[in-house]
């Protein structure tokens, strides 16, 4: 990434309480030496990955971001470490609000030009990268997000020095 480029994702992000009660679960885990845990500040859950966008399309993306968001719920309690290593949790089940708004902004940046991933969406929270013989504790967490206050657009910082948002829609 340079100057000329921003590293920007959408997403959603629980407050400060379930960051902690999500965090404080991560620390339940049998990590392996290599795993790289994520911050409790950066946890969130993303909808759509950008990428390097260049500058001087951000003012541009930003105005077309604002799509219809209806509140919703998620029940985190799926804990599994991917193929890739990468340890997550995951929601008993896609609520069908997430899935719309997933869609809304897909349809969103493939008008801008941008690429969207073929993928199924899987909606998750990353909890650690490296991770693949992290264990999980027996007990699954029970924990209820109610996402209510909208989603956002978020630039990485460099040098993984963590995240900002550049705006808040919903």
């Amino acid at each position: 990434m340079d100057r000329l480029t921003q590293r920007l994702f959408t997403a959603i992000w629980p407050a400060p309480s379930l960051r902690a009660a999500i965090a404080k679960w991560q620390g339940t885990w049998d990590w392996p030496r290599q795993a790289a845990r994520v911050k409790a500040d950066r946890l969130h859950a993303t909808l759509h990955f950008l990428g390097d966008v260049p500058v001087r399309r951000v003012a541009e993306l930003t105005g077309a971001l604002a799509v219809p968001f209806e509140c919703f719920v998620l029940q985190l309690g799926v804990a599994c470490v991917w193929p890739n290593g990468v340890a997550v949790v995951e929601p008993l089940a896609t609520p069908p609000a997430l899935t719309e708004l997933h869609a809304r902004l897909g349809e969103v940046l493939q008008r801008l030009g941008f690429p969207v991933d073929s993928r199924p969406y899987r909606p998750h929270v990353t909890l650690a990268r490296r991770a693949h013989a992290a264990k999980p504790p027996p007990e699954g967490p029970a924990l209820h997000w109610p996402v209510d206050d909208g989603y956002s657009l978020v630039r990485s910082l460099p040098g993984g020095a963590g995240y900002e948002v550049i705006a808040r829609f919903g």
